[in-house]
């Protein structure tokens, strides 16, 4: 069983910076598929970034890449998002995730993740 503690988060004006922090807890997690996902008032949840297993690149959403940045440590089985350049429309709760193994074409489906963290709100004013 993973479970999955969120930290960081808040509120920051518009090209700010922010991070969040995932600590995942349970059997190592080296053969896990992990991720961000957020959701924004009255929309469904939509992928940030994930790392596959033994893929030192992550996967990034094309509405974050270049400025969001995400970095797993399996020894210390954490995640972390380092965001910047902030916008308004990056307002949202995030919420790391996690799941065994995943192919490619999965890895940014949110139903196919077996474990989230509660969620951490980010907000960017204008």
């Amino acid at each position: 069983q993973v479970q999955l503690e969120q930290s960081g988060g808040g509120s920051v004006q518009a090209g700010g910076s922010l991070s969040l922090s995932c600590a995942a807890s349970g059997p190592t997690l080296n053969s896990y598929t992990m991720a961000w996902f957020r959701q924004a008032p009255g929309k469904e949840r939509e992928f940030v970034a994930a790392h596959r297993p033994y893929n030192s690149n992550p996967l990034y959403a094309a509405s974050v890449k270049g400025r969001f940045t995400s970095s797993r440590d399996n020894a210390k089985k954490m995640l972390d998002l380092q965001m910047t350049s902030l916008k308004p429309e990056d307002t949202a709760v995030y919420y790391c995730a996690a799941t065994t193994g995943l192919i490619l074409s999965y890895v940014t489906d949110e139903t196919k993740y077996d474990y989230w963290g509660l969620g951490t709100q980010v907000t960017v004013s204008s």
